[in-house]
């Protein structure tokens, strides 16, 4: 298909590390078979080596949380409407929103409106809550990329042409992770036990999180004092805010070792994870670890948000499962004690960690295709079709 489309314009817009990730495999997809394309809009470091051009650093799209979007919406209102106004003109061959759905459906309404296919990769979570979105989804999405199998049955119910395209992080992470590689990596010895710590990659996570991950870490240690921990830090300005709030907290006496990035080897070290609900739950499902799912936010969000959900879990690896697999502490459930409680119990119930690995793996190979393929694939289709 390049020879018809060497001269493409695909812009594409991710607003956070993971969106990022999704959209730099669907590129790599992409690029055998549009080599002379332009791929542009807003992305971040992984899509930049793919040859992306983004016009806005990516950074200044991520916020999560009602009160700090609200906080911010004219600034960002404004980055929508100038992107939309450029690509209104320029009239690329499609538009791909990588997740960010609350800034990516606004823009794809519109362009789809002018007649610019846009497709949308992730499928909004529709199916855990605010299902009226679909509503909102119909109008703006040509072609929905799906990461999970059973969604692609809920959107084609809905009448929004759907592909199930696999899950990339199903590709990244090996079905059989080398745990003492991973220890060797970090400078750890092979024997006893690693916890991990993944109180969250954005400031917000790590201001309501980390002093009740770091509180616990000191109970568990009051245990068993040949425990370790490892903390993977996302980038500078995360260590500093986690090292301020340890330090604010009076918890310096905790021994963690800090890491610049180096999750995925953080988590293969581990022989259980701590982690902040989000992509990084699952991910430490396909590693195959026991964990404790936690999230904290402010009280007023929480307030508002906690009415929203429409089923009991919020962990993708139990959502995946249907079952509380593996337990899920929020809001004020999540404090160092219980933390420390349940996090005590994944380390010490070897038959449970059995089950566990064995759940994950079935769980690995239901998400595992190659999505760069597939999703390149179906973007490929859509600029056919509209030709």
């Amino acid at each position: 298909m390049a020879s018809s489309a060497d001269k493409l314009s695909l812009a594409l817009v991710a607003g956070e590390p993971s969106g990022d990730m999704l959209a730099a495999r669907l590129l790599s997809g992409l690029r055998p078979h549009l080599p002379e394309a332009r791929f542009h809009g807003i992305g971040g470091p992984q899509m930049m080596a793919q040859g992306f051009e983004s016009h806005w650093p990516m950074d200044q799209l991520t916020v999560r949380g009602l009160l700090p979007v609200l906080m911010r919406y004219r600034e960002l209102k404004g980055i929508q409407n100038t992107l939309r106004d450029q690509l209104l003109a320029e009239r690329p061959a499609a538009f791909i929103g990588a997740d960010y759905p609350g800034f990516n459906l606004g823009l794809e309404e519109q362009l789809k409106a002018a007649g610019i296919p846009t497709i949308h990769y992730i499928g909004p979570q529709i199916w855990a809550w605010r299902g009226g979105r679909i509503k909102k989804i119909i109008s703006a999405v040509s072609h929905m990329l799906v990461v999970f199998p059973f969604e692609e049955e809920i959107y084609r119910q809905a009448g929004v042409p759907v592909s199930y395209v696999g899950h990339p992080l199903a590709e990244l992470i090996p079905l059989t992770p080398d745990e003492g590689a991973a220890r060797r990596a970090l400078g750890m010895p092979e024997d006893g036990n690693v916890v991990t710590i993944m109180p969250g990659s954005r400031m917000s996570e790590l201001k309501y999180n980390t002093v009740a991950f770091v509180q616990a870490a000191r109970l568990l240690k009051a245990r068993d004092r040949t425990l370790r921990f490892v903390a993977p830090m996302a980038g500078e300005r995360q260590r500093a805010y986690f090292l301020e709030l340890v330090a604010q907290a009076g918890l310096q006496d905790v021994e963690i070792q800090l890491l610049d990035g180096q999750s995925h080897t953080a988590i293969a070290a581990a022989d259980a994870v701590l982690v902040a609900s989000g992509t990084a739950s699952l991910e430490v499902a396909l590693f195959k670890k026991p964990m404790v799912i936690a999230y904290k936010m402010m009280e007023l969000e929480w307030q508002i948000l906690r009415h929203f959900g429409y089923q009991p879990w919020i962990g993708m690896p139990n959502i995946l499962a249907r079952e509380f697999l593996v337990p899920e502490l929020l809001q004020h459930a999540a404090n160092p004690e219980a933390l420390a409680e349940a996090m005590w119990k994944q380390l010490s119930d070897a038959p449970h960690r059995l089950r566990l690995a064995q759940r994950f793996t079935d769980m690995h190979h239901s998400l595992l295709r190659n999505s760069a393929v597939e999703s390149a694939a179906a973007v490929l289709r859509v600029i056919e079709r509209a030709k």
